[in-house]
């Protein structure tokens, strides 16, 4: 194998090549104690406030995108072929501030100061899509920021302003992305990148045939795609992972297929690129997928590394399950196809051998005239681990009796799991809030949940079982769909 021993990108305007680099540093750590750029802070070092945002550009498929992601739970080794961008690298030259700045200025949109770098980065990433944002797009932007002190409102007004202060198309990073790219470019080689050894071992493949490869070899690896999950890991468990093979680079594996048998998303899909065809395909996940984290978590996590590290409160298992998803393991030239409720054997165990991974998720399309819904309760609204999420699919045949049922729930059990007695009650009986009613009793025979810090278990097993009394009453149109999903 014709390896490159060094991790290469660009950092503002400067040119980086690390060969002797921790496998889990993360890039906060890295830009705030070797480069000194302490505009990024740490506040909660799990992705979650938002902080420490910066934009990284990658090439997808030829073309420059820029997303916003959270640098404490980014590690710097995924960070090959691209374009870091700071905050310090907004001003102009000559000191003057960046639209998005004055305008987060004039509007007051900062008080302590502490989460305004963060803020204003996640407001330029909107800009430069959207120069003329919304109050909903702003708003979704902003999920992933937390804000003790303004309530938001100036900083919304500054984001609806900041076209007032510049053109986007006279932004630096519109105006030269043609020589960013063929930085980025000349950066993507084509070769395996390895570095270091041991447990700081880091392995960046060259496809995803050299990922099987790479894989098989060394099975006691840890697969890192967006690291929502894995940087955890690292910041909070202080887990020794290494060595990490990095794989959110793989154009193949961030492949969409969509016919009209549903779709089918490689692993390395994050969230945010799988939005526009799950919305399209299953309109009613559109509020659910969006409160999947916030912005930055989207952009990052892949549904592939949701259903891989098998999570019991993960979010896309649950309605996954009852939709019939069924996943592509592969271990080197070998692929097997497995349903997905099948996966998931017990707490952190699942059906995959060593040196396996998920390369793909196939979703069948919803058959016309099924009931279908998820929902995810959590403490706070956006932006927050679930304390549980339910997804309910029915089919109601002509004589007005339940013909299939198929529930699933993630944060009532050691694994997302079927609620199969739930669904035996439902099955054959009609349609009625009476048949909901007594089969609402058999969730204590399908789960019992545990207490902790996000919910009691009484208070898991009761919102389990109005969800599926909302569902009903939903599905018959005796209640209110909720347009952004379940509060």
């Amino acid at each position: 194998m014709n390896a490159r021993n060094s991790i290469r990108f660009v950092l503002n305007d400067e040119d980086v090549a690390l060969r002797d680099i921790p496998a889990t540093q993360t890039l906060l750590d890295y830009l705030r104690l070797e480069k000194e750029l302490k505009g990024s802070k740490e506040g909660c070092a799990e992705g979650d406030c938002g902080a420490c945002t910066v934009l990284v550009g990658r090439l997808r498929n030829g073309e420059l995108v820029y997303e916003t992601v959270t640098a404490c739970i980014t590690f710097t080794a995924s960070l090959n072929a691209t374009h870091v961008v700071t905050i310090e690298h907004l001003s102009a030259a000559n000191g003057a501030l960046h639209p998005v700045q004055q305008a987060m200025v004039d509007f007051h949109g900062s008080q302590c100061g502490f989460c305004t770098p963060g803020i204003v980065m996640s407001l330029y990433g909107l800009w430069m899509r959207k120069p003329e944002p919304t109050v909903p797009e702003i708003e979704t932007a902003l999920q992933g920021n937390l804000c003790r002190c303004t309530g938001y409102t100036p900083i919304v007004r500054a984001g609806q302003a900041i076209s007032t202060y510049g053109a986007v198309g006279s932004d630096p990073l519109v105006a030269e992305r043609a020589v960013i790219t063929a930085r980025l470019q000349a950066l993507a080689d084509g070769k395996r990148v390895e570095v270091g050894e041991g447990r700081n071992r880091i392995i960046i493949p060259a496809s995803v045939d050299d990922l099987a490869e790479a894989y098989a070899a060394e099975p006691e690896a840890t697969i890192v795609a967006g690291s929502t999950d894995v940087g955890l890991w690292v910041t909070k468990f202080m887990r020794e992972i290494g060595p990490l093979i990095f794989v959110g680079h793989l154009d193949e594996l961030r492949a969409i297929e969509a016919s009209q048998g549903g779709i089918k998303l490689g692993a390395g899909v994050s969230y945010t690129d799988a939005a526009p065809v799950i919305a399209q395909y299953f309109p009613q996940l559109e509020g659910f997928w969006n409160r999947i984290g916030g912005e930055q978590v989207r952009n990052m996590g892949t549904v592939g590394g949701n259903i891989a590290n098998g999570s019991p409160i993960g979010d896309t298992p649950p309605p996954l399950i009852v939709l019939g998803a069924h996943v592509i393991l592969r271990k080197g030239n070998v692929r097997r196809e497995l349903k997905l409720r099948d996966y998931f054997i017990a707490y952190g165990k699942q059906d995959r051998e060593p040196g396996e991974f998920v390369e793909s998720i196939t979703i069948p399309a919803l058959p016309e005239g099924e009931h279908f819904a998820a929902y995810k309760i959590s403490k706070r609204r956006d932006e927050d681990i679930s304390a549980l999420c339910g997804a309910f699919r029915v089919f109601v045949n002509d004589l007005g009796n339940v013909g299939m049922a198929r529930i699933a729930f993630g944060g009532m059990a050691a694994t997302p799991k079927r609620a199969t007695n739930v669904e035996e009650a439902l099955i054959g009986r009609p349609w009625t809030m009476d048949t909901v009613e007594e089969a609402v009793q058999a969730f204590a025979q399908d789960y019992q949940p545990i207490t902790d810090m996000r919910a009691s278990a009484d208070y898991r097993l009761l919102a389990a079982q109005n969800l599926l009394r909302r569902f009903f009453l939903e599905a018959t149109g005796q209640g209110e769909r909720l347009e952004r999903g379940a509060a």
